[in-house]
């Protein structure tokens, strides 16, 4: 994965590579894009994500009546919803009767596209880059209740599936506070948030071509629709400098229990024969 020109001076010394092992599991769904077992997962001491008790995606709403069927399959204890009001469609709620639905908004900005056309249509590739980075500089300092309820779940050993409206920024940032907390290195954990570009190409280039119609440039949505590790390393940046690093940030910030995380999500590594 290429490094990017932009790279705070927290990542310069970590290169943005492919892992050597799997930063997740890809769950192929009809409706549902960037689906993601967190599964399998290595931890720095070797152990691993348990699989089919942690998931992230995209919005679910829209599932398939097939996709609805995995779902209840994952035998979910709750879905976590991190999206603003702003984002959802009237029809939603005859899915989130079928689930154990929680809504927690993190709303970093009106993201509604009301409100994002215009903002597109009047900035610069250089705009939306700096706009991504205000909205991930948020995440630790703004959000805090949302993302330690979400941890608390964790805490309590619960079968999860959380997302956003892609799955890849709050859901991302989200992903980061757990795989930090499961004890996975930070280059693995900045792998899997890259790993969205990938899953989320496709939506990603119709989006583009939906708004070319619009007037709007390709390479002013692209900061848009794409994660970037300038955008997690400014998260990174406010944990280290403010918060005294990211294991600070969990145990005295969010208040979060890693020990109990741990047990409840972690495979012990295979004994050599």
């Amino acid at each position: 994965m290429p490094q990017s020109k932009f790279l705070p001076t927290v990542l310069l010394s970590i290169t943005i590579t492919a892992t050597a092992h799997p930063t997740d599991q890809y769950i192929k769904l009809e409706k549902i894009q960037n689906t993601r077992d967190l599964g399998g997962i290595e931890t720095a001491d070797g152990h691993q994500i348990t699989p089919h008790r942690l998931y992230r995606s995209g919005n679910p709403s829209q599932a398939s009546q097939q996709d609805i069927k995995t779902l209840q399959a994952m035998h979910l204890d709750a879905i976590i919803d991190f999206r603003a009001a702003s984002e959802k469609q009237p029809n939603e709620k005859a899915f989130a009767d079928q689930f154990p639905w929680q809504s927690d908004p993190v709303l970093a900005g009106n993201l509604s596209p009301s409100a994002i056309i215009p903002l597109l249509k009047r900035s610069t590739p250089e705009q939306m880059h700096d706009f991504m980075l205000n909205l991930y500089r948020q995440f630790p300092s703004n959000y805090q209740p949302q993302f330690a309820h979400f941890l608390k779940l964790a805490e309590d050993n619960k079968t999860i599936l959380y997302h956003c409206t892609a799955g890849k920024d709050r859901t991302g940032f989200a992903t980061v506070l757990l795989l930090s907390a499961l004890g996975v290195d930070r280059p693995t954990t900045i792998a899997n948030y890259l790993e969205s570009n990938r899953y989320n190409a496709a939506g990603n280039a119709q989006a583009t071509q939906q708004l070319q119609k619009l007037g709007i440039a390709p390479d002013v949505v692209a900061p848009l629709l794409t994660v970037d590790p300038d955008y997690i390393g400014a998260s990174m940046q406010v944990i280290d400098q403010q918060y005294g690093g990211m294991q600070h940030y969990l145990v005295d910030v969010l208040h979060v229990d890693i020990a109990k995380i741990r047990a409840n999500y972690l495979t012990a590594p295979a004994q050599p024969s």
